[in-house]
């Protein structure tokens, strides 16, 4: 099953959005087309959930599975034995639901970024929260705060609101935000994190520098229902809150003078989007760790397959993220088992390649 599970997710996907594409060959975003994308893909999500609770390590018998489901849930009927319940319902399901939630959080801020940026390869870490969630994150390993409760995430989300306040007072004026100024800002906080980031390792005891690790490439092993629900949280919000900017933040792409003309508030939207972006970046970063290239390629992708309306792209870039995060960290958890690789590391591998036939397909 392992060796087949990127076909059915890939194949499902491409025919749900060709037969989209084939039936609006105008390229209309109308609330029928939103909403017919958005329940094929969240068709393919819940098909990907499914097969993903199936695969690992512990063997898991599936007739008895499915049996079980379709009798219901109750415990008297549920018949499963208790080992593989715990497999599937304790450890496999919040770690699935929590993959789903961290890639959308981290396509959605993608999308806000390249569109409020207009740059294709403007990533969710562009302002440097990564660094700073990494910061809070180490120093709450290296100190003991990772034993309490929320400890690394409470300290990670903590860098990365302090980073989001420090780029926007760098990069802030007034009156207005200028795209460039808030890169080289986002680029000097960063290079100063990473500055940090390489000190604290450099004085953490081994155990520390493997948890440490650990969680700069990507965990997604610690799945808490608290982590999982905060997130979520953050992530519903985030969304309704973008969602609603979305019409505004197409005119923007197309140039600010004819936003304001057309009677935007060019201003007040980018501060909107790109904080709302950034604190969704944060919240995920700092229950994740670092997952690179999710932000990245998914909109790049979902742009590509159905248009570059943000009312279509936002929530086809959420659902075909978490998705992809997904079927990412079943192969981290699978590929080596019993041992696991950060799931960062399969987002890597899939992310190079995907760019590398970007750039010989323009140059094509």
């Amino acid at each position: 099953m392992r060796k087949y599970f990127f076909l059915p997710f890939f194949t499902l996907t491409s025919l749900t959005l060709s037969a989209s594409h084939r039936s609006e060959q105008d390229n209309v975003v109308t609330m029928k087309r939103v909403l017919r994308v958005t329940i094929a893909l969240f068709a393919v999500f819940v098909f990907v959930s499914a097969i993903s609770m199936l695969v690992g390590p512990g063997g898991i018998s599936i007739l008895p599975l499915l049996k079980s489901l379709f009798t219901g849930w109750s415990e008297a009927t549920f018949s499963l034995p208790s080992t593989e319940k715990t497999i599937l319902f304790s450890i496999r399901l919040p770690r699935i639901i929590f993959a789903g939630i961290v890639g959308a959080c981290l396509s959605m801020a993608g999308v806000v970024f390249q569109g409020l940026l207009r740059n294709p390869l403007a990533d969710p870490y562009i302002l440097g929260i990564s660094g700073g969630s990494a910061v809070g994150a180490i120093i709450a390993i290296i100190t003991g705060i990772s034993l309490l409760p929320l400890g690394i995430p409470g300290i990670a989300f903590s860098g990365a609101l302090l980073t989001i306040i420090l780029v926007f007072g760098i990069a802030g004026t007034k009156k207005e935000i200028h795209s460039t100024t808030l890169l080289l800002a986002g680029v000097i906080v960063n290079a100063f994190f990473s500055a940090a980031i390489l000190f604290l390792i450099s004085i953490a005891s081994e155990r520390n520098l493997h948890s440490a690790m650990f969680w700069l490439m990507g965990d997604l092993s610690l799945a808490e229902w608290s982590d999982i629900a905060l997130t979520g949280l953050f992530l519903i919000i985030g969304f309704i809150t973008m969602y609603i900017y979305s019409r505004d933040l197409n005119l923007i792409v197309t140039g600010e003078e004819t936003a304001m003309q057309l009677g935007v508030n060019v201003e007040l939207t980018k501060k909107v989007l790109l904080i709302a972006a950034s604190i969704v970046t944060g919240v995920a970063v700092s229950v994740s760790g670092i997952i690179g290239f999710v932000g990245l390629i998914i909109p790049h992708m979902m742009r590509m397959l159905s248009g570059s309306d943000h009312r279509l792209l936002l929530p086809s870039s959420a659902l075909f993220g978490g998705s992809f995060l997904i079927v990412a960290d079943t192969i981290a958890r699978t590929i080596t088992a019993p041992a696991e690789l950060p799931v960062g590391v399969i987002t890597a591998l899939c992310g190079a390649p995907y760019f590398i036939y970007l750039l010989r397909r323009k140059a094509a």
